[in-house]
């Protein structure tokens, strides 16, 4: 017998909370992935009124206020034309419990979860604690999820696959062909695409997909949050869609581990979300400019990276020794294999700082890069 339960020993602290403890208080820090501005200011007054307004006193349904509910719905139809119904969405802390709530409602013990290795972080360590079995598969040059690796890895033990597009800790954007194919997999296989979409207006080149789209069933569970979009991260306030008894079953899981997500967090992201977009846009451009930037400096570096299309991060091929030399210079980058085993000669770095720390992180880099070879 033992002290503690084991699918809790079997996870591990992430590997880039890890480095981020360990650097030096004057560090350029491109290890974390949270927007360096800040929440709009329409969302943060919503925030204030509510609580000045005594709305913020009780707890509000267990799926999140109607309003809210009904601003996530609308955003949906807007943008990608899906008839979502409110009563099919939970407002939950965040996109981790959004994801915790979908696997824990649908793998059993020992069942396989497929997800994308490079991947984030949260993937495998959830799927151990819901008991499920971890089966990492390997991307393209690219960096993209090929959805014949996908279909291939399936088997009879096989609950759900993981699709996550823009990617963490890629940058990349999966075409609307690929997402077409992860529908068709779920549903022809009957095994639950769960559509990891945190990240989903942050895109460059090309456009946004979700496989809820193109899903002749309702094997596809979408999870998305305002922590990236409205740099609302502190907030912890995201969703997921499913359909009626998909949602049933989550929100068994959401009503004894949370009751329901921030009441203040709640009404700020009904703000965000049917307010003006002004803010997303510009946060968009800036991290463009910024991607261009990091993308030049690497490639002058030497180093080879595929051009992120998405989200904030960059994912160089690097040297042996790279990242401790980068490190022991005071920038913090992620190595590679943080995301998992195919991510070994790799580093996240991520670009959601001031421009004027990136140059300097690009120049330091260099040096490193020069230094090791």
């Amino acid at each position: 017998m033992t002290e503690f339960a084991d699918r809790v020993e079997r996870v591990s602290i992430s590997g880039i909370r890890e480095v981020f403890e360990a650097a030096g208080e004057d560090a350029i820090n491109l290890g974390l992935g949270q927007p360096d501005f800040p929440t709009p200011e329409h969302a943060r007054q919503a925030a204030v009124d509510a609580i000045e307004d005594g709305k913020t006193d009780a707890y509000t349904s267990n799926k999140g206020t109607r309003e809210l509910r009904e601003a996530i719905a609308g955003r949906y139809d807007h943008d990608y034309g899906l008839e979502v119904d409110p009563e099919n969405t939970i407002a939950t802390s965040g996109g981790s419990e959004a994801l915790l709530l979908a696997l824990e409602a649908h793998v059993d013990p020992g069942q396989e979860v497929i997800f994308p290795d490079p991947g984030f972080v949260s993937y495998d360590a959830l799927t151990k604690i819901a008991d499920g079995t971890p089966k990492p598969v390997s991307l393209r040059e690219d960096l993209t999820l090929d959805p014949a690796t996908v279909e291939d890895a399936i088997t009879d033990e096989t609950a759900a696959f993981i699709v996550n597009s823009p990617a963490n800790p890629t940058g990349a954007v999966q075409s609307e062909a690929d997402m077409r194919e992860f529908a068709r997999i779920a549903d022809e296989h009957d095994v639950l695409c769960l559509s990891d979409e945190v990240y989903e207006k942050i895109v460059f080149d090309g456009e946004h997909r979700s496989p809820m789209e193109f899903a002749q069933t309702d094997n596809v569970v979408v999870v998305s949050a305002c922590s990236k979009t409205y740099s609302m991260t502190g907030w912890r306030l995201g969703w997921v869609i499913g359909s009626n008894r998909r949602i049933e079953r989550m929100l068994r899981v959401h009503q004894y581990g949370q009751a329901c997500a921030s009441a203040p967090a709640q009404f700020a992201a009904e703000a965000a979300l049917t307010g003006p977009q002004d803010p997303v846009e510009e946060m968009v451009d800036a991290f463009e400019q910024r991607r261009d930037i990091v993308v030049d400096g690497l490639e002058d570096a030497g180093l080879e990276v595929p051009t992120p299309e998405g989200a904030f991060y960059a994912m160089p091929k690097v040297p042996d020794g790279w990242v401790d030399e980068v490190l022991d210079r005071d920038v913090v980058v992620v190595p590679g294999d943080a995301f998992g085993e195919h991510g070994d000669g790799y580093a996240r770095l991520s670009y959601a700082t001031a421009t004027e720390d990136l140059k300097e992180a690009l120049e330091i880099m260099g040096n490193a890069t020069r230094a090791v070879r």
